[in-house]
């Protein structure tokens, strides 16, 4: 670590051992001091271009996900029993599977 300016205020070398034997680990004092902190210009991020990043007038209604969602398809309706067929018995009502037994936990 560089050597501040003003000095970090903390306990005596002697104190410091004292309190870290105390914890069982080294301490981390709460307070925030300049050369302990990240710089306030970071590299800028290197993101990959995205999928319109060319196009002009990229408005964001017309690039949003979300308006290309349409309703599930039905494939099978709970109101209407299908039945099975089978080779020569004819057709049979198909039984809805039913878990286990349910705890009631109220």
């Amino acid at each position: 670590m560089s050597k501040a300016r003003v000095p970090i205020k903390d306990v005596s070398p002697l104190l410091k051992i004292v309190r870290e034997f105390l914890l069982g680990r080294p301490h981390t004092l709460a307070l925030r001091f300049d050369p302990e902190v990240a710089t306030r210009s970071p590299p800028l991020p290197d993101l990959p271009d995205g999928p319109s990043h060319r196009l002009s007038a990229n408005y964001y209604y017309t690039r949003d996900a979300r308006g290309e969602v349409q309703p599930p398809d039905v494939v099978a309706s709970a109101y209407e029993p299908k039945l099975l067929e089978t080779g020569s018995a004819g057709a049979i009502q198909a039984k809805n599977r039913l878990p286990g037994k349910t705890w009631q936990w109220d």
